[in-house]
């Protein structure tokens, strides 16, 4: 199939993606990597009128930046280009590993951080890795710019807090420091949206104390955190870390039954990888 017929603008600055989202509202979709958008429009599952290509903006950054302990992404930073950067390796190896596991390295060529963010798809890895580094959202539109914090951006699947007329113009991670991570996902075929997914975050506390934070990927409408109690080496490879990783699981998690899995199985793997992650992420050997 092909997309419905529409309107194409190519802007050149940021304030006249402004102009055009406010003249245009909610018939107009932006398009960066288009590696949703594309496919969405071609199954005419949405059908915009305007098209706001953002490719053509001029002296926009395409690599990851560091600004005061923060790593910056600009709207047209590609998920290859962020992967790859030295920058992000040395200051955030969360969103390396997080992007390891997104799609396939042609839909990483052409995809943005941005746009994937924007995007909000709870099956997908950068809202959760966002969510788990307390990022932010830079948005804009003709009446200023705001932050959105992470855990209050999405809402829904596909839905975010952003307010007619506003867009995304960058993203906000603050660099990990010692601070340990780890990424694990179950999915039936390398690069297929997981059955579930854990971005896990460690933090050394006093007296030889850990503190694991877990983003779950698909399981919910939401990336969904759980913050684990503080628990000590010893309790985080034993039984004590696999009883606190199941209590929040059963409590929080919103597993869907679908024709790829059942929501007893995909809580069940929530569980396994959860565990498997907090160990990783602090930096310990694992249960055999």
């Amino acid at each position: 199939m092909k997309p419905a017929r529409f309107a194409y603008h190519r802007p050149r600055a940021r304030e006249e993606v402004d102009r055009l989202l406010a003249d245009l509202g909610e018939e107009a979709k932006i398009l960066a990597g288009g590696q949703s958008l594309i496919p969405i429009l071609n199954m005419r599952l949405a059908a915009p009128t305007h098209l706001i290509d953002i490719n053509g903006l001029e002296d926009e950054p395409v690599e990851p930046g560091l600004a005061d302990g923060v790593v910056t992404l600009g709207p047209l930073v590609r998920h290859a280009a962020a992967e790859g950067s030295r920058l992000v390796a040395d200051q955030l190896p969360l969103l390396a590993q997080t992007l390891a596991h997104v799609a396939h390295p042609a839909i990483r060529s052409r995809g943005t951080v941005v746009g994937s963010i924007a995007h909000a798809d709870p099956a997908a890895e950068l809202p959760a890795a966002i969510a788990a580094i307390e990022g932010e959202a830079c948005v804009r539109s003709t009446s200023g710019t705001r932050s959105i914090a992470a855990r209050d951006l999405f809402v829904s699947h596909l839905e975010t807090a952003l307010e007619p007329g506003e867009w995304i113009e960058e993203v906000r991670m603050p660099v990990q420091g010692d601070r340990g991570s780890a990424v694990e996902e179950f999915a039936r075929r390398q690069g297929d949206y997981a059955l579930c997914g854990v971005v896990a975050l460690a933090a050394r506390r006093p007296l030889s104390r850990v503190f694991v934070t877990l983003a779950y990927i698909g399981m919910g409408p939401v990336p969904l955190c759980l913050e684990l109690p503080e628990l000590s080496p010893s309790e985080l490879a034993g039984a004590p870390l696999e009883d606190a990783v199941r209590e929040l699981a059963h409590e929080r998690l919103e597993p869907e039954d679908d024709i790829h899995a059942s929501a007893r199985y995909r809580l069940w793997l929530a569980e396994r990888l959860g565990v498997r992650a907090a160990r990783r992420a602090a930096a310990l050997p694992e249960k055999r």
